[in-house]
């Protein structure tokens, strides 16, 4: 993958999600991510939790600067305006389903983030869980960080070789989406956004995904903390007046 720089990035992933900070100032709704606006309003400390499994805690990435998290600090850090700063704490942890994570909760709670990133919905299809099950649970988690005064955001299943084979892979998937829709929380979709980059031609196959056909590489985790950092801008930082880059 070429060097390109963290804004050449951003623009593009401006495009690949088809989100616009003009065009979201135009229609001038109340912000999706209201606490992280009012952290970054006051320029304070933006704390930001990324809760999840393998994906979220790096696996596939050379090194753990390389995994989205810390990608995602470096973007907003690079884009936010001046006096705001920046902290996303890593607390993915590999192999993780519903339940486990559930089981964490209380523990990301407590850290008292403005915005929590949860990844979710992939082992749940790998180890069978029952998708009714899913659906309550993560409802139930969304529900207790939101009366914690806590932003939220869902992350998506990849798009993966292994989920591809793995038989009601594509319901987790399809829940995910009907609960952020549902419970008006933001939905990066994963999924999507790795298609596009496969038929834009940004990355290929090999340069997106490692060798285990279910996590991605740092090119990956690159273009996706570019995407969420555009996402969480694009919702939370008004058009005008003009967000300096630092």
């Amino acid at each position: 993958m070429h060097a390109v720089s963290i804004h050449s990035l951003l623009r593009l992933s401006f495009c690949l999600i088809g989100l616009s900070v003009a065009q979201m100032a135009q229609a001038a709704p109340p912000p999706a991510l209201p606490h992280v606006a009012a952290r970054i309003a006051a320029q304070g400390t933006l704390r930001i939790t990324a809760f999840g499994s393998s994906s979220t805690e790096g696996v596939g990435a050379t090194s753990k600067d390389h995994c989205y998290p810390v990608r995602l600090q470096a973007a907003l850090t690079a884009t936010l305006p001046k006096g705001v700063s920046v902290a996303v704490l890593n607390r993915g942890i590999g192999g993780e389903d519903v339940d486990d994570m559930m089981a964490r909760l209380p523990a990301i709670i407590a850290e008292k983030p403005d915005l929590v990133i949860w990844q979710t919905g992939s082992n749940d299809s790998l180890r069978s869980v029952k998708l009714d099950h899913f659906i309550a649970a993560t409802r139930d988690g969304i529900a207790r960080m939101q009366d914690a005064g806590i932003d939220v955001m869902l992350m998506e299943p990849q798009l993966s070789q292994r989920l591809a084979h793995t038989e009601g892979s594509d319901a987790f998937l399809t829940a995910v989406r009907m609960i952020a829709e549902q419970m008006n929380v933001l939905d990066i979709r994963r999924y999507d956004l790795m298609k596009q980059w496969l038929s834009s031609g940004t990355l290929t196959y090999s340069q997106l995904m490692s060798n285990d056909f279910l996590h991605m590489t740092d090119g990956g985790y690159e273009l996706l903390a570019q995407s969420v950092a555009a996402m969480i801008i694009a919702n939370s930082v008004p058009a005008t007046p003009h967000v300096a880059a630092r």
